[in-house]
């Protein structure tokens, strides 16, 4: 198969895991984005290896029945929120046979009946944390170049634009957070282009206004980082004053100072403009403290029953001794420290671990030990010679699973029970099918943490043979 091959009538039949709809041609498994099964479509070969290709649709010649209208006007050229147009319990479904899919084909696993998927009740305005990016290159819209009006190019406050890195979408509404995270954003580019304040040019390295970050919590507080590019952050002084005067419900104000080339924040030191340096949020009973950094779910009402249901599964009886690994700030090991003797837990970020012992000291839990390092070196006889033998391990890795050591390691341990959460399938069905050596899957718990995504948790319950 040629690539930029015309390819007419493609009857899109599955969809894989990272959302992209295929079919299948000359023996070859074709992904095409922006497609459900039952779509009929016209697509160009844009990529072609040798396992598959990729298309790109031309023409949609028939819709699957099912689909719906996108309630979103940033849907199709923002590029989150992909499956909108279709129902939510149709999103459940294909979430859930991405679980069975994984389990079967990459682990190759034996495992009982999958769970019913837990759903989530809100379907759209449930993150407590938001990104957004300044841009002197707005990125236009097929709609708004055929209107024929004229537009302000200089200043777009939004989400970056896949495949343009300098690009951004301005945003006016949003459906992934509050109304009042709208008119924050709204009234900081308001102010902005009001005052002339420049907005970043990713392109040529220069600018003022680099991003924002507006996180909330469950009471309504709120907490903005800004990412400024030079001295002049002085200058936006009275920006921070306006906004604390106009939302009230912003109760703590930081920035940072970014003049290197790279987006990330972590490096740079936070600079508490106004309020309290975080805000704070309770998860089943456990308060938290959010800092501008903090590592913390995004979706606050979910993380209680995906913990919650984690900790159901444990069945815990208060004397176990349980590590836990991946900790970030202590969210999964300070839930279940209420109901066992002791909990340790291990993350490699430092600032992470900070946040995990400050919150085990405002919930005044002396059993929670929490220690900065990999989980390949922390992981060993010396830490479990300190605190005992695991009755029970709990792993919580970032996407990618864990290192193939870890994983031969916690096989090797053969702790009573060992409880895997995972937000990709794939990674965790690879992990499992190595545990399986000393291992059997007992239960499988997919739940939805994002609503309108492709994207799923899903927790394991394994017990030692």
């Amino acid at each position: 198969m040629r690539r930029k091959k015309i390819i007419e009538n493609a009857q899109i039949s599955g969809i894989e895991h990272q959302g992209k709809g295929l079919f299948k041609v000359d023996g070859k498994v074709v992904f095409v984005p922006a497609t459900h099964p039952g779509d009929n479509v016209d697509i160009k070969i844009v990529k072609n290896k040798k396992q598959y290709a990729e298309g790109r649709v031309l023409k949609y010649n028939q819709f699957a029945p099912y689909r719906i209208e996108a309630f979103c006007p940033n849907f199709g050229n923002c590029g989150g929120c992909k499956w909108q147009n279709i129902p939510y319990t149709k999103q459940l479904e294909y979430k859930a046979g991405f679980v069975k899919e994984a389990f079967e084909h990459i682990g190759k696993l034996d495992f009982p009946e999958i769970e019913p998927i837990i759903a989530c009740e809100e379907d759209r305005l449930y993150r407590n944390k938001m990104e957004y990016s300044f841009s002197n290159r707005r990125w236009l819209t097929k709609e708004e170049i055929d209107s024929g009006k004229t537009f302000d190019v200089n200043h777009a406050l939004g989400f970056h634009v896949a495949g343009a890195f300098d690009k951004v979408l301005d945003i006016e509404t949003c459906y992934l957070q509050s109304e009042l995270s709208d008119a924050i954003r709204n009234e900081i580019r308001a102010f902005t282009i009001a005052q002339h304040l420049d907005y970043y040019d990713l392109r040529a390295g220069k600018g003022l206004l680099r991003g924002v970050i507006v996180r909330k919590n469950t009471k309504g507080d709120y907490l903005l980082l800004f990412s400024v590019a030079n001295a002049f952050k002085d200058g936006l002084f009275p920006l921070y004053d306006h906004l604390l005067e106009k939302f009230p419900a912003i109760k703590s104000l930081n920035y940072i100072v970014n003049n290197t080339p790279n987006d990330a924040i972590y490096p740079h030191k936070v600079v508490n403009y106004a309020g309290e340096k975080f805000i704070t949020e309770q998860l089943n009973g456990v308060q938290f403290k959010i800092g501008p950094k903090s590592f913390f779910q995004t979706n606050t009402r979910q993380a209680e029953i995906l913990y919650s249901t984690a900790i159901e599964m444990l069945e815990l009886k208060g004397s176990e001794t349980i590590y836990d690994l991946y900790t970030g700030i202590g969210s999964i090991a300070l839930s279940v420290a209420a109901h066992c003797e002791k909990v340790v837990g291990i993350e490699q970020v430092e600032d992470a671990i900070k946040d995990a012992k400050e919150n085990a000291q405002l919930n005044k839990m002396e059993n929670a030990h929490f220690y900065t390092g990999d989980v390949r070196d922390l992981f060993n006889t010396e830490l479990i010679g300190k605190y005992g033998k695991p009755d029970i391990i709990i792993t919580d890795p970032p996407r990618a699973g864990m290192h193939k050591d870890v994983v031969k390691a916690l096989s090797e341990a053969a702790a009573p029970k060992l409880l895997y959460i995972s937000c990709n399938p794939n990674t965790q069905a690879r992990d499992l099918e190595i545990l399986c050596e000393n291992y059997r899957i007992e239960k499988v718990q997919p739940v939805d943490m994002f609503p309108q995504t492709h994207h799923i948790e899903n927790i394991v319950l394994l017990g030692v043979m």
